[in-house]
């Protein structure tokens, strides 16, 4: 089977939606499919890393196209770089012949549309992998009105994507319930969330220290708030917390990761002259167990809008880790489901956003020993890249090889029938079973 996928982003970078696709893509070669991938040639939060624009990664073809790298300071910037990397994924997509199956993430947002486009100009199926949901963020963000011109336009693409889709990947309930909202019947979604790197990550002692020691974090309590930095993940909480103990020397803030909110953490740190608040880039997947194990209490953020639209993928890796967890954000969210049978005990604890002493409060319980959970992360098993990716690889190439997967539009199969029809945690997909591992380890 040819495949195409198409993503901003893929390896080796370390945003989310990379590390998830380049997993995807070199299990999909060791299967005997032929993979090709159109991705950008610069650094998704690094725009000055250039990439070569042509290479063969674990079987995988890679094709890295141009665009601009003004970087994300203004949404300007960063609407300029999109529009330049779909200008020339559009002119190389016109050029490639048919595939078998076109996979579409959602970097940059609506490049499903393109997917679809050629589909329909070209043959195949499309299957839309959707990691977040466009224009609703930008909505929810207030960076475009709801019922303008621009909202409508995208929104048809939207439209546009879904229903060219043969299926379409959902990462949890709320996001396939915004999907059907949107006519999409939920026989034709297919619920599977990212899952952790647990080939990668586990809770490491040695790593623990010497990330611990690297960064000047000895004898504190660290409180991590690690991944992308962005208005679907309000920090305001979180950082009023860090004002309010800013006179407490046990204590230390530590935000890992990028993204546009990123410079308003270092901002904030600066207009409050805060000590307290240690920022570092994103951590290389050999790195991140360590990073993560450097924590004494993992922050999850959610905002409230925006449940069903972006997904928590931090939490995969943090639960993994099996450290405590203070999620702020809404109580009807993928997170509060997840974490709702340990809220309140020591595993776990939560608080709204504005409650800032909240925050404070649980966390100086954590720095008295009242939050210890080190090895007690049963959530987070369901959740292991050898359950969740073999079932996705068996989801995608049934689209190819069963007809009892519906297209859009139809509602001959339920979602529950769909997945009795796909191998289990411990069974291989069909084209993975030629002696081949489908738990490959990530560069």
């Amino acid at each position: 089977m040819r495949v195409l996928l198409l993503n901003q982003a893929f390896y080796p970078d370390v945003v989310s939606t990379a590390q998830h696709l380049s997993d995807f893509a070199e299990v999909l070669a060791q299967g005997g499919h032929q993979v090709t991938v159109l991705c950008s040639s610069r650094g998704y939060d690094h725009p000055e890393m250039r990439l070569p624009r042509r290479e063969l990664w674990k079987g995988v073809d890679i094709i890295r196209l141009p665009c601009s790298g003004l970087g994300k300071h203004a949404r300007w910037r960063r609407a300029t770089d999109f529009a330049t990397f779909l200008v020339s994924c559009s002119l190389r997509l016109l050029a490639m012949r048919r595939f078998d199956l076109v996979v579409a993430l959602t970097s940059p947002p609506l490049i499903s549309a393109l997917g679809a486009a050629f589909v329909k100009l070209k043959g195949g199926k499309l299957v839309f992998w959707v990691m977040d949901l466009n224009p609703d963020e930008a909505i929810a963000a207030r960076w475009l009105r709801q019922g303008s011109v621009p909202e409508k336009f995208l929104s048809a693409l939207l439209r546009f994507s879904l229903r060219s889709s043969t299926h379409v990947i959902a990462l949890d309930s709320f996001m396939q319930q915004r999907l059907a909202a949107k006519g999409i019947p939920p026989d034709s979604i297919s619920v599977i969330p990212p899952w952790s790197h647990d080939e990668a990550v586990s809770f490491d002692p040695a790593g623990r220290s010497h990330f611990r020691a690297r960064h000047g974090l000895e004898g504190k309590y660290v409180v991590m708030y690690s991944g992308n930095h962005s208005p679907c993940h309000p920090l305001d909480t979180l950082l009023e917390a860090a004002r309010v103990l800013a006179a407490d020397s046990r204590i230390v803030f530590c935000f890992v990761g990028g993204g546009s909110e990123f410079e308003k953490v270092r901002r904030f740190a600066a207009a409050h002259a805060l000590a307290n608040i240690v920022q570092l880039p994103y951590q290389p997947l050999n790195e991140l167990a360590a990073s993560l194990s450097a924590a004494d209490l993992h922050v999850l953020v959610m905002g409230d809008a925006f449940v069903g639209i972006v997904h928590p993928c931090k939490i995969y890796n943090i639960l993994a880790i099996g450290g405590p967890v203070l999620y702020i954000g809404p109580e009807d969210s993928h997170i509060a489901t997840i974490l709702c049978p340990h809220l309140g005990a020591s595993f776990a604890r939560s608080a709204r956003h504005g409650a800032p002493h909240d925050v404070v409060r649980h966390i100086i319980d954590g720095a008295a020993g009242r939050l210890n959970a080190r090895g007690a992360n049963q959530p987070g098993l369901q959740f292991s890249r050898d359950i969740l990716l073999p079932r996705i690889v068996a989801v995608l190439e049934s689209v190819i090889t069963n007809p009892w997967i519906p297209a859009a539009g139809q509602h001959e199969w339920s979602s529950e029938e769909v997945m009795d029809k796909i191998p289990g945690p411990h069974e291989h997909a069909p084209s993975a079973a030629k002696g081949k591992s489908t738990s490959a380890s990530t560069a």
